[in-house]
């Protein structure tokens, strides 16, 4: 089992900066994808960015160049960092991991841009 846990989130205004981290416990040795998934009221869940164990990265076109994914294998923790944040951000983003092709989802954070 996998254990995730992310503290982070908040309310920011439009164009501002939060950053999520999401730190895994537990069964973590195989671990492969480390990501963030986001859900806004009335729409499905979508996946934000990405970054494999090799470092290969994989953004939706909505956040390109103001998000940056980034993971510290030794702390197993995975952040993102998100810039020039608009109100269409705003979702509640969830940490999702992989690991020996199982699923393991974080509690989820809210992130609130006001405009």
């Amino acid at each position: 089992q996998v254990q995730l846990v992310e503290p982070g989130g908040g309310l920011v205004q439009a164009g501002g900066s939060l950053r999520l981290s999401c730190a895994a416990s537990g069964s973590i040795f195989g671990i492969n994808f480390m990501g963030w998934y986001r859900q806004a009221p009335g729409k499905q869940r979508e996946l934000v960015a990405a970054v494999t164990s090799s470092g290969s990265t994989n953004y939706a076109d909505s956040v390109k160049g103001r998000f940056t994914i980034s993971r510290d294998n030794a702390k197993n923790t995975v952040y993102l960092q998100m810039n020039s944040l608009k109100p269409e951000d705003t979702a509640v983003y969830y940490c999702n991991v992989v690991r020996i092709n199982t699923d393991y989802w974080g509690q989820g954070t809210q992130v609130t841009v006001s405009s």
